[in-house]
């Protein structure tokens, strides 16, 4: 039990529904919140991370991509769980995930919106698909450089949008703003993995865009991808009217973040500031919540 614990990465499960909570929070501000879809749109997210951690794990581990990696181990590469294991694994929590996808889909559309259904269904399985396709196969996408543009898609503009559609059944063009917020947000804690991780996936032939680009572009891609994220959540707070509190709030970690990232210099300076931006998109997205609670009285 504490190896399958340990191989979930609870420390990634904040970030993952930090757009649930944003998606959700603004339709508490339109009043067209429902608790069933919001609890179900929690445990559906948390199925997928679950899975894609499940995935990376066994797509690393059979490629040799984990074994000289800094930090975190991982458990098929250390040998404590078999590679057989953890596909099982991979394909149970597919299964969960499918059947919490379809649950919520119902929940949210029914019978009378087919079209919707069928959309979130596709998007259901185009999640489970990029869960597994990051590092699992001979054209994972994660080994190409491609990682940064799928968690922006499925962390900020599918989680944001996508949950609030699932309340209101309409696309509030407004969200655009905080789901590249925390879309971007995503990609800086995926930027920070890649460049702790920059030796060990060279060797491996990982070529993730920091291995591409080098460290010192992949440095300065970070603050900007940090300052983009912070102003575009500043302006949708602007236009919604409501107090900048949340986003200055969490201003304050990520610019001594950004300090700490434009002095690093081992590899090993990366990992404690994952949990420092991950935690701070997740305070972002409570906080918001919190002062939209309080906008509506």
């Amino acid at each position: 039990m504490k190896n399958w614990i340990q191989a979930a990465r609870l420390r990634t499960l904040p970030l993952s529904v930090s757009g649930i909570l944003i998606g959700s929070a603004y339709a508490y501000y339109q009043h067209q919140f429902d608790r069933t879809i919001f609890a179900l749109a929690i445990l559906t997210t948390l199925a997928f991370q679950v899975l894609s951690n499940f995935a990376n794990d066994y797509g690393d581990g059979v490629k040799g991509t984990d074994v000289n990696r800094v930090g975190e181990k991982r458990l098929v590469a250390s040998g404590e769980v078999s590679s057989t294991q953890m596909k099982q694994a991979v394909i149970l929590m597919g299964i969960i995930s499918f059947v919490l996808a379809v649950s919520l889909i119902y929940v949210a559309f029914g019978k009378e919106n087919f079209l919707y259904s069928l959309l979130f269904l596709f998007l259901g399985v185009a999640s489970i698909v990029s869960a597994i396709k990051y590092t699992v196969g001979t054209n994972a996408y994660g080994y190409s450089g491609f990682g940064d543009i799928f968690v922006f898609i499925f962390f900020g503009l599918v989680s944001v949008l996508g949950s609030n559609f699932l309340f209101t059944k309409l696309l509030d063009w407004k969200l655009v703003l905080p789901a590249v917020s925390i879309g971007l947000l995503s990609v800086a804690v995926l930027n920070l993995n890649n460049m702790r991780d920059l030796e060990n996936d060279k060797s491996a032939n990982k070529n993730t865009l920091v291995v591409k680009k080098g460290l010192l572009w992949s440095k300065k891609y970070h603050e900007i991808i940090i300052i983009v994220a912070s102003l575009s959540f500043m302006i949708f707070c602007i236009i919604l009217n409501v107090p900048l509190f949340s986003i200055l709030i969490v201003n304050l970690p990520l610019l001594l973040h950004l300090k700490k990232i434009k002095t690093a210099q081992h590899y090993s300076d990366f990992e404690p500031e994952l949990k420092k931006v991950a935690l701070s998109t997740f305070a972002l997205s409570v906080l918001f919540w919190l002062t939209l609670y309080i906008s509506n009285f």
